[in-house]
């Protein structure tokens, strides 16, 4: 089914935010991929024209042990069959495994550049380690990732030694 191929990689890319370290093991996507994809919202919109299928109202979408949670998600489709050319969550997004939670108001994934871009107070969480700016983009195929600050203040981070905190017994 199309949108269950679309849906898969959202939630594989998406998952890439709340690593540890930012690395993931490569069997960790292949695992997660072979899972059922569920998604709920209040309404689900297409516009063949826009190329769009639109998730609105209490959007969730979880597979395995990713969940993200959004007031809207808006997937944006190439011409080629099953091409995700972008993906936007919008309104109180949250993407949660294990410890691990992202937040903003906004994400958004875009497919050509290999980013995934949080902002509008923007924050990553891990265990009791934390990290926010202006933004947080994610370069997916490079494995790294930049927070910048602005005019509003500069980045934070907060980081607990190893052993101290509930991070004990994760990967950095």
């Amino acid at each position: 089914m199309k949108w269950h191929s679309l849906f898969l990689q959202i939630v594989v890319l998406v998952s890439l935010l709340c690593r540890p370290g930012h690395a993931e093991s490569p069997a960790q996507p292949a695992v997660r991929g072979d899972k059922p994809i569920q998604i709920k919202a209040d309404e689900l919109s297409t516009d063949n024209a826009q190329k769009t299928a639109t998730f609105s109202g209490n959007v969730t979408a979880r597979q395995g042990d990713i969940t993200i949670y959004s007031d809207r998600l808006i997937v944006h489709y190439g011409t080629k069959e099953r091409e995700v050319t972008k993906v936007e969550a919008l309104g109180k997004v949250r993407i949660v495994q294990g410890n691990r939670i992202g937040q903003s108001g906004r994400a958004l994934y875009d497919n050509q550049s290999g980013t995934i871009l949080l902002e509008d107070n923007p924050r990553v969480n891990q265990g009791e380690d934390m990290v926010t700016g202006k933004t947080i983009t994610f370069y997916v195929n490079e494995q790294k990732s930049v927070v910048t600050g602005g005019s509003e203040g500069r980045v934070q981070a907060v980081i607990h030694p190893k052993g101290a905190g509930s991070n004990v017994g994760t990967s950095p």
